[in-house]
């Protein structure tokens, strides 16, 4: 029997469709959902049955692992306790993205361990773990909706091209799945990237939309100074962090990005687009570095969710920021390790300003021992069939 194809966009309530998949799924059926990449085929990973169909119909060697597709990187850690810190970035600043990330999943306390063993040795026959968020409403919806992750493939046979649409879904798998959800054509019309993240840096296992180069600089490490203005101290401190970090990889600060390792300021009421104060150009001028460029910002989501660290320079900034993004309160420190703040100097004499950069400056130097600045770029693509959509 031809597969049911139910038009998300035209139906009269979408939410009717996206509970069909659900219970379509629930009852051990095989689903086809849009994704921003290609169409997938999923299955619920709770039921190994439908797993076992979906080997079948895509001719999966033992060996040739299936994706998970779990509902938000806040899920990772439930399947890989201990993600490597370059697989978690890519996982907070990717996802949901076309991206799947391959990771070692060998913990005890991994939720993987709770589905069945048949499911298990389809996801993960190797010790890694194939871990994806779609970027796609429709198919996030019947995630997050769905007891457990949902295993995800191409909707496509083996050897054969990605199905980017509704019809060529149904015309290569029609006879063989119980459901399609049609949301119009891919997006992208390419599968996910698919990258290996380790504690040995990344390696690019599948080209797909974000390339090599994009993945490498997302993998990188990004320090965040925050302050009220970023006109004053949250400069000082860019400047002379840059300079220390510089020195400790042995690279000049115009090479620091290449090295991975990204560092920036911003304000909490900053107005994008003002110079730094004369004051701290000319204290950081003394010092042997340069301000003339900058260009104050203010702090928003992306840049908090993309950090690995945001050091304020008072604990009133610290509580501002957590107030808003309470998810980030790990990754956002006070600068000075006394708890004490480092005092806007705005308005006031050029010797307080040398004063406060030495403040800020004092207090450098015991980071460099806690952050991880190891970002490697992917190695070489290597041509191989994908596990996911």
């Amino acid at each position: 029997m031809a597969a049911a194809i139910i038009n998300v966009r035209t139906a009269d309530d979408p939410r009717d469709a996206i509970h069909r998949a659900v219970q379509a799924l629930a009852e051990g059926k095989l689903v086809a959902v849009p994704t921003e990449t290609v169409y997938g085929v999923a299955a619920s990973a709770l039921n190994e049955e439908a797993v076992a169909r979906l080997s079948r119909l895509k001719q999966r060697a033992a060996d040739q692992p299936f994706t998970l597709a779990i509902k938000s990187a806040d899920d990772a850690r439930d399947y890989v306790p201990c993600i490597p810190a370059i697989g978690e970035r890519l996982a907070r600043r990717c996802w949901p993205g076309p991206v799947t990330l391959v990771v070692d999943s060998d913990h005890p306390d991994s939720l993987l361990k709770q589905l069945p063993d048949s499911v298990q040795q389809a996801v993960c026959p190797q010790g890694t773990l194939g871990l994806r968020v779609p970027a796609h409403e429709v198919v996030l919806a019947v995630a997050r909706l769905t007891a457990g992750p949902l295993v995800l493939t191409s909707a496509n046979r083996r050897g054969r091209p990605e199905a980017n649409s509704s019809e060529e879904v149904a015309a290569a798998l029609g006879d063989e799945i119980d459901l399609i959800l049609d949301d119009g054509p891919s997006k992208f019309g390419q599968p996910s990237s698919v990258v290996r993240a380790g504690s040995d840096g990344l390696k690019l296992l599948r080209s797909g939309v974000i390339n090599e180069q994009a993945l490498s600089r997302l993998a990188g490490y990004i320090l965040v100074f925050v302050c009220t203005g970023n006109t004053c101290r949250s400069p000082m401190a860019e400047a002379l962090m840059r300079r220390r970090v510089a020195e400790h990889l042995k690279c000049s600060i115009a090479d620091l990005e290449e090295q991975g390792v990204m560092i920036v300021s911003a304000g909490i009421a900053a107005h994008a687009g003002d110079r730094a104060s004369l004051e701290s150009a000319q204290v950081v001028k003394e010092r042997g570095l340069d301000l003339s460029s900058h260009e104050s910002q203010p702090l928003g989501e992306r840049l908090v969710r993309f950090a690995d660290l945001v050091l304020t320079l008072t604990r009133g900034h610290r509580e501002a920021i957590v107030g808003q993004w309470p998810d980030a309160a790990e990754r956002v420190k006070l600068l000075c390790g006394d708890g004490s703040n480092v005092a806007d100097p705005i308005g006031g004499p050029i010797e307080l300003y040398r004063r406060c950069a030495d403040q800020i400056d004092a207090n450098l130097g015991a980071w460099l021992d806690e952050i991880d600045f190891s970002s490697l770029p992917p190695g070489n693509p290597t041509d191989s069939e994908g596990s996911g959509a």
